[in-house]
């Protein structure tokens, strides 16, 4: 707990700037993020299943390569397993949960999306916005993709300690309950084993470092299988 808290006092400085950043339209958001690949072509010829990573700086890799984000780590462990599936990096610094719903379609005009890893809610916290808003907007992105019948894999976040300790619950409540109310895959803390641990993030003291990286992607991967097992994925 005290690792934790040492990084949400951290977070407040190092990702209220990311925020101040995100004054992009989605073409512009497009050019800030790392950039995806062309469509991979299966052995016959197909595009294969796609998992969209919708997420801000900690999906987009902020300070790491475009190969050490946990979403190329994640196509490493997908391709290593024999899993025909491509992984789409989503993330741009400084969204938010409204921002990321504003580009949501853009988002997902990816070919076969069958998952939708939702990593949203941080810069919300850093800047105090409220929690409602918060649970309305990563509410309906979660319908817009359920519609679309992908799969939503729900990254929760924790907010920073100065909005004192019942905003930071009811912050934290947000992703138990959407977790609840719409039977998702659910991992409580994407920065689990890593947040306020030094030797693991940059020296912002809150994006992890490349091995911080590794141990996410580890954390992500850990639930992400067996949804890619349950859509028939090979």
């Amino acid at each position: 707990m005290r690792t934790l808290t040492v990084w949400l006092g951290v977070a407040v400085i190092a990702l209220s700037g990311c925020g101040r950043q995100n004054t992009s339209t989605p073409a512009d958001n497009q050019r800030a993020a790392p950039a995806a690949s062309a469509p991979a072509a299966s052995p016959d010829g197909s595009n294969r299943p796609k998992i969209v990573a919708l997420g801000d700086s900690l999906t987009a890799g902020l300070g790491l390569l475009q190969a050490q984000a946990y979403p190329s780590l994640l196509q490493e462990k997908l391709d290593q397993d024999g899993y025909s599936w491509e992984v789409v990096n989503a993330g741009v610094s400084g969204d938010t949960s409204a921002a990321g719903l504003q580009r949501l379609e853009w988002a997902l005009q990816e070919g076969d999306v069958r998952i939708l890893i939702l990593e949203l809610g941080a810069n919300d916290g850093l800047r105090g916005l409220p929690v409602d808003q918060m649970k309305t907007n990563l509410g309906e992105i979660i319908e817009r993709a359920r519609d679309r019948r992908i799969a939503v894999l729900l990254a929760g976040m924790e907010a920073p300690p100065n909005y004192g300790p019942e905003y930071a619950s009811s912050f934290r409540q947000v992703y138990r309950d959407l977790a609840h109310d719409y039977r998702l895959t659910f991992v409580p803390f994407m920065l689990d084993k890593v947040a306020g641990v030094s030797s693991l993030n940059q020296s912002d003291g809150i994006h992890p470092n490349i091995e911080g990286t590794q141990i996410v992607a580890d954390t992500l991967w850990t639930a992400l299988r067996p949804m890619i097992d349950a859509a028939g994925g090979s």
